[in-house]
């Protein structure tokens, strides 16, 4: 059973509480999983089972948690933020090499500082922002519910060719164009299903075609739908 709290930020998702099982699965984020207190059983594709008491798992690698812990954390990094290439790069395909690449991030503070992960470059004070970019990003938003949003039209309405407004976003948000749209709405319907509204509403209000697709997208992202995390508290924090 899953349960604690859950925090997601564009290209993040956190969890600190209780860690479940999970069957085995894939998923395309990068993953960093942590017992505190007890020791995770985790499995490869092959069924090779270890225990341990951290692992780092690679994208599209697939794995199981045959035995959860009763206080641990567990993080999920998109592969095209920074950190998630990092991360992706300290690790490889077998078991044994997630093992001792977890121990070596989680040991430093530059990924974990106060039990929370970081993993991002202090960087100072928020650089100023290209207004297309917050325009874009605002255009994005308010389109959310309306159905596929394309590049080619966004970079339109802000009056900047495509290249150029996938460089900005890039550059500047930390993730390419289709990848940040995608968190977008992920962290909308999120939002929504915290403050109350069923999976099917919050999937439509999140440009979803339906509470299946949500949970399709949230799968291939994550391994776990929302749906299975009913337990959990969600915070979403606020998106750059």
């Amino acid at each position: 059973m899953w349960s604690g709290t859950v925090r997601v930020r564009t290209g993040v998702l956190e969890l600190n509480g209780t860690i479940g099982t999970a069957a085995p699965h894939a998923h395309r984020t990068v993953q960093v999983v942590i017992a505190r207190a007890g020791e995770l059983v985790l499995a490869d594709a092959h069924g090779t089972e270890r225990r341990a008491r951290a692992a780092l798992i690679p994208p599209h690698r697939e794995h199981a948690i045959v035995s959860g812990a009763p206080d641990g954390t567990l993080v999920l990094v998109d592969p095209d933020l920074a950190a998630g290439q990092r991360l992706t790069e300290l690790t490889a395909d077998d078991i044994d090499s997630w093992i001792r690449a977890a121990n070596t991030v989680v040991g430093d503070p530059k990924w974990f500082r106060d039990g929370r992960f970081h993993g991002l470059p202090d960087s100072g004070p928020a650089p100023r922002r290209h207004p297309s970019v917050t325009r874009a990003v605002a255009l994005s938003r308010t389109r959310l519910d309306s159905g596929p949003l394309r590049l080619s039209d966004v970079a339109r309405a802000v009056d900047l060719s495509e290249s150029r407004l996938s460089h900005l976003f890039t550059a500047e948000l930390g993730l390419p164009f289709s990848p940040y749209i995608r968190w977008l709405r992920i962290l909308r319907a999120i939002d929504l299903v915290a403050a109350g509204h069923t999976l099917t509403a919050a999937a439509h209000g999140a440009g979803f075609a339906d509470s299946s697709h949500l949970n399709r997208v949230c799968h291939r992202m994550f391994g776990i739908a929302p749906s299975d995390f009913r337990g959990v508290r969600w915070i979403v924090e606020p998106i750059p």
